[in-house]
């Protein structure tokens, strides 16, 4: 049985999982923080993670502003953390890094079987297509509430394509300051919001009369809940250490 103390667990990704745990025999909701401290549910409610008395794998889908705080917890109470919170800035994610030294911590942009797969997808292509001379882009559309843009996993998996062509190409999210042809060694970023799009990202290899598209198109935020349940299970027990959804899978 793997214990949870769920981060954030009054949002709507927090209810997603504690619906999804509730079906889960192998894993347990112990405890929940949410900055209301208003109890829904059949566990306590915290305000604060460093009011957290139960043990536990920590499943942070709270927001960046609270990573700060989340890793110094993780680290003085060694509590691995399965970290989906997106939108960190360079500095907290320097101390999300230097947290993997003392604790188990694993992070992912996305934590989705199909958005994992999709990323293993377009490093071949990225691989095969850019010597050719194919144009990379890269599409993602959320809901109007998204804080941040482009997402998470917009950037990583133009990551991963960066890093699979020897990280070469710079990032380009917009491009009406400037009038000009466009770069060979860019990947364009665009975002789009509006209603209750869950998450779709497009990478689209276009070159000389072809054009070739890979999407990954999320119908329901349970896929997201899923894959932090299993990160969980994963975690629980391991060394200190940073691990990815590539590890799960």
């Amino acid at each position: 049985m793997t214990n949870i103390i769920l981060h954030g667990c009054n949002g709507r990704m927090g209810q997603t999982i504690v619906r999804l745990a509730g079906e889960d025999e192998d894993v347990k909701i112990v405890a929940g923080v949410d900055v209301t401290g208003e109890r829904l549910n059949d566990f306590p409610v915290y305000k604060s993670i460093d009011e957290v008395k139960e043990k536990g794998v920590i499943i942070d889908f709270s927001n960046a502003a609270a990573a700060d705080k989340l890793m110094d917890f993780a680290v003085s109470t060694k509590t691995p953390v399965v970290l989906c919170s997106t939108g960190l800035s360079e500095a907290e994610l320097n101390k999300v890094n230097e947290s993997t030294k003392k604790v188990a911590i694993l992070r992912s942009a996305n934590m989705s079987l199909g958005v994992n797969t999709l990323m293993k997808l377009i490093k071949t292509a990225a691989e095969i297509l850019s010597e050719r001379g194919f144009d990379i882009e890269i599409v993602e559309k959320h809901h109007n509430q998204k804080l941040d843009a482009p997402s998470g996993t917009a950037l990583a998996l133009a990551d991963v394509i960066n890093e699979a062509l020897s990280n070469k190409f710079e990032y380009t999210y917009d491009r009406t300051d400037r009038r000009e042809k466009r770069r060979e060694k860019e990947i364009g970023i665009s975002s789009v919001r509006g209603g209750t799009i869950v998450g779709e990202h497009e990478v689209i290899f276009a070159g000389t009369d072809e054009v070739i598209e890979i999407k990954h198109t999320a119908y329901s935020r349970a896929i997201f809940a899923k894959g932090a349940i299993a990160a969980a299970k994963y975690l629980d027990g391991k060394d200190a250490g940073l691990y990815t959804m590539a590890d799960v899978l």
